[in-house]
């Protein structure tokens, strides 16, 4: 063997090694639980996980994605997102999708222009990957504020407000390339007594007018013409046994209409944490709220997109589920009287388990997405 091949050999040897190391390199990391803010977000702290590429302030991943938001947002720094986004980043939400950099900074400032003294308070992040392949966060906020400026919501009622937010990111290099943010906007709204009817229908006149239509798919597959639900979820999106296991509660659950299962898989003083602010508390609570989004869409299928977990300081393991729905309105509950529109929930949920029991569950959809859907779907009736 020639030298450059035993360099090269060597080499692609070290990548290797290097890339084993980082995926498997148990750091510890900054967990959110029972942290202020000043310690997410330490001053002169040793970089505890690799972190190749990132700025030299970040000394882990939930620093990271911690410290960057409190920059861009309570800081003002809204530049950073350049140097913390792709130019080709694409950002998915219930209401639309953006598609490069320059629009989350306007879509950015809006925010700010509307409610600058809004504060989004970390509540968690639950995330997985390295820096070889790239980092995948879940970061669930609390954001809370006053409605003072006039925006594209109208005049100020100089209400205030608290809502939840999720953010998932897909990161590489110190910079985001992707992400899906799912806001409680109908909660939003209310407390901030506006018409949320005619909000819903105006930001549905913005896509119609810009020629969006929702597409009508027929059969969503969760039954395959006459055929029962299948019988297991798809394993293979899980990392760990933990995974699979929530994995399979939830499709239980959703795709097979087993509510009866909250029972052996939610502690009996579950708390449960959902859209429109609400926090409730044991099974009842959990059944019902499960059967209020199932009932709106009776024909929906429940399909998970991303999961991913880790250990608690607090005991157990808290876990992250991105889905979708996808149905159609033909039940009754927040949405009033069956539509028959077409309509697709994204979805966030967060979950502690401890001892095979979830113990708090943070859900995030949005109400008025959905109606924001219906009336997008009138309005294409009205035109044909």
């Amino acid at each position: 063997m020639s030298t450059t091949d035993t360099a090269n050999k060597a080499t692609a040897s070290e990548k290797s090694a290097e890339k084993t190391s980082a995926r498997t390199q148990v750091e510890p990391v900054l967990q959110v639980e029972r942290r202020d803010f000043v310690d997410l977000v330490p001053e002169n702290r040793a970089r505890v996980q690799p972190m190749r590429g990132f700025d030299p302030c970040y000394t882990d991943i939930v620093d990271y994605i911690v410290r960057c938001t409190h920059k861009i947002w309570d800081e003002r720094d809204v530049g950073l997102i350049y140097s913390h986004y792709t130019h080709n980043c694409v950002l998915y939400n219930a209401l639309g999708t953006i598609y490069t950099r320059e629009q989350v900074v306007l879509d950015t400032l809006q925010r700010l222009v509307a409610f600058p003294e809004r504060r989004g308070m970390a509540t968690q992040v639950i995330w997985n990957g390295n820096d070889v392949d790239g980092f995948y966060t879940s970061h669930l906020v609390t954001g809370s504020g006053r409605h003072t400026q006039p925006s594209q919501y109208g005049k100020p009622t100089n209400r205030t407000f608290t809502t939840r937010t999720v953010a998932d990111c897909m990161i590489l290099e110190n910079k985001i390339y992707r992400e899906w943010v799912v806001s409680d906007n109908m909660s939003l709204m209310r407390q901030l007594g506006l018409d949320t009817d005619q909000i819903a229908y105006n930001m549905a006149k913005e896509q119609f007018d810009k020629g969006f239509r929702l597409t009508e798919i027929g059969e969503n597959r969760r039954l395959l013409g006459q055929y029962p639900p299948e019988s297991d979820p798809d394993y293979t999106l899980a990392h760990s046994d933990t995974e699979a296991q929530v994995l399979g509660w939830l499709h239980e659950i959703y795709n097979k209409r087993m509510l009866g299962k909250v029972k052996d898989v939610y502690a009996s003083n579950v708390q449960w944490h959902g859209p429109l602010m609400k926090e409730l508390y044991g099974q009842a609570s959990v059944i019902h709220q499960t059967l209020a989004l199932i009932g709106m869409i009776p024909d929906g299928a429940w399909m998970p997109q991303h999961i991913c977990s880790n250990p608690c300081e607090e005991g157990g393991t808290k876990v992250a589920v991105r889905w979708v729905m996808e149905g159609h309105h033909l039940g009754y509950g927040e949405l009033g009287k069956p539509t028959g529109q077409r309509l697709l929930v994204m979805g966030m949920s967060h979950y502690h388990v401890v001892n095979g029991k979830i113990v708090d569950e943070w859900v995030v959809y949005d109400h008025l997405a959905m109606l924001a859907q219906i009336k997008l779907g009138q309005l294409a009736e009205t035109e044909a």
